[in-house]
């Protein structure tokens, strides 16, 4: 078969394949520069160790709550006792049902009443 009518000679095959060769080598190098250089910073393992330090803070301010007393609201006067403290007072109280609920709805009220009323503002018109 004879190619020399479209460019094709036996001498010169070789260096075309060998340009092809080196174009797709530097593509594919291009490519992989992009891919590289545009992939984000993985931010699982920093998230990760943030979600562990704020789960461990957060484990040890409740569990010091549930085993220790403490104030909760010292201008209402309320306090958090340890949870088997808790347990005994209730086992207590249910002795006696009648005044149990009687002191519960008491200390309900306590919990959730609202602070004084602040004055009106005056109007700036007067």
């Amino acid at each position: 078969m004879n190619w020399s009518c479209c460019g094709w000679e036996k001498g010169r095959t070789g260096a075309y394949l060998a340009a092809i060769f080196g174009a797709l080598l530097i593509l594919a190098a291009l490519v992989l520069a992009m891919w590289r250089f545009t992939t984000p910073p993985d931010l699982a393992a920093e998230r990760a160790a943030q979600r562990a330090k704020a789960r461990e803070e957060l484990t040890a301010a409740e569990t010091e709550m549930l085993t220790t007393y403490g104030w909760m609201d010292k201008t209402k006067g309320i306090v958090h006792i340890p949870v088997s403290e808790a347990l005994k007072l209730s086992l207590q109280q249910a002795q006696d049902p009648a005044a149990a609920r009687k002191d519960l709805i008491a200390r309900e009220e306590k919990a959730t009443a609202l602070g004084p009323r602040l004055p009106p503002k005056p109007s700036q018109y007067e």
